[in-house]
């Protein structure tokens, strides 16, 4: 899987963020991060995406889906659903 097909939309003060980017980067997950304090735009999508919470991390798949916030059973759970770990 490219790093194209999981989009993880974040900033650097959040912890949440941090730790998601932490395992994504211990399983050896290519992603593209769009951090929401610098890209134009970004925050809105993650708007849009949660139905107008402003929670991140979001971490949209290949699938269509996402998770906000998840935690790490939850996100190991997804990646192994799509076969990446």
């Amino acid at each position: 899987m490219s790093k194209d097909q999981i989009v993880f939309y974040g900033a650097d003060w959040c912890g949440d963020c941090r730790r998601s980017k932490r395992l994504l980067d211990e399983l050896n997950v290519e992603y593209t991060l769009i951090d929401t304090e610098k890209t134009e735009g970004a925050a809105e999508k993650v708007m849009e995406i949660n139905g107008g919470a402003q929670s991140i991390p979001v971490i949209v798949f290949s699938d269509s889906t996402h998770l906000t916030e998840p935690s790490d059973n939850d996100l190991k759970a997804k990646l192994a659903s799509l076969k990446l770990i």
